[in-house]
């Protein structure tokens, strides 16, 4: 049995106004197409639900029984469907997002921030982890959106890059790499660096660079959080490639551009065939608006 919503607010209109012509002005709908709904009630219940004659409508024993179903079920449904509209514009409740060290440290705060401000009923929880458990944490849907660094290629998830983003190198201010305003790559050959480990986006896209220009790297120290990486470049263990979202704010260290220039994809996720709530959404909107606005450079001397 195939019953559509129309049919039956046809029927009801013809019910109620015991005739074809007001109830399609009701409906704003032609005479016939209402005519036509009613056709289509009766063949698919097989009974007849109106009689008529020259001068009015009059619905049979068959026509007011349903009448009378119809005009409760119907009422159900338009309170629930007005809830659900309710629950889509309000500005109430949770969103949880996963981002990595770097976007939780730098992207995430002013996010929080704005959205505390623009929708103060809505509140945003950061959950700040690794790349890999970010896009787990996704997965298993412990979270409604992650924040990611050139996420690999999956048909598991939905992808939106929201910003490009490029290293650098941070060094002492007595470093001699420190006096040249561009910094090749290749002049990385035999330094010795402070880098990422292997639980950070960036790791595998910074050794991608390294294999493809041939540079031989003395790899001193591995950390997963890039303000660990600048306390040790200030203690002397080396110089460190560096996402420009973080830099150092620290008088004994600078950054140089790296040439020629590498760019990491800041990447919003969420699995595939999945809607946001209409709160993730305001929030993965927000995202995408700030990474839109200029921003000033970035590199410090």
């Amino acid at each position: 049995m195939n019953i559509s919503l129309r049919q039956l607010r046809a029927f009801l209109a013809v019910a109620r106004s015991r005739h074809f012509r007001r109830a399609a002005g009701q409906l704003h709908l032609t005479q016939p197409a209402v005519s036509r709904h009613i056709a289509e009630l009766e063949a698919a219940l097989g009974v007849r639900l109106f009689d008529r004659n020259t001068r009015e409508v009059v619905p049979t024993e068959a026509g007011r029984y349903l009448q009378h179903a119809a005009e409760r079920v119907l009422d159900e449904l338009e309170g629930v469907l007005a809830h659900v509209h309710s629950e889509g514009e309000r500005r109430r409740g949770t969103v949880r997002v996963a981002a990595g060290p770097t976007p939780s440290a730098e992207l995430m705060p002013r996010c929080i921030a704005e959205c505390a401000r623009d929708w103060p009923e809505l509140t945003l929880l950061l959950i700040d982890r690794s790349q890999t458990q970010v896009l787990e944490s996704v997965r298993n849907g412990e979270v409604d959106f992650g924040v990611a660094i050139d996420p690999p290629e999956s048909g598991e998830f939905e992808r939106e890059t929201i910003m490009h983003d490029p290293f650098v190198l941070a060094c002492r201010h007595d470093h001699p790499l420190a006096r040249l305003e561009r910094v090749p790559w290749k002049r990385l050959q035999g330094e010795p660096l402070v880098l990422l480990d292997y639980s950070s986006g960036s790791r595998r896209l910074i050794d991608q660079v390294f294999e493809k220009h041939r540079i031989d790297v003395r790899v001193t120290q591995q950390t997963g959080h890039t303000h660990t990486a600048f306390r040790m470049v200030e203690a002397g263990l080396g110089s460190s490639v560096t996402p420009g979202l973080s830099l150092p704010e620290s008088a004994q260290l600078v950054t140089r551009p790296l040439t020629p220039v590498v760019k990491r994809a800041i990447t919003l996720v969420r699995r595939r065939n999945r809607s946001l709530s209409p709160l993730a959404e305001l929030v993965w909107n927000r995202l995408r608006e700030m990474a839109a606005a200029p921003r000033g450079t970035r590199a410090r001397s």
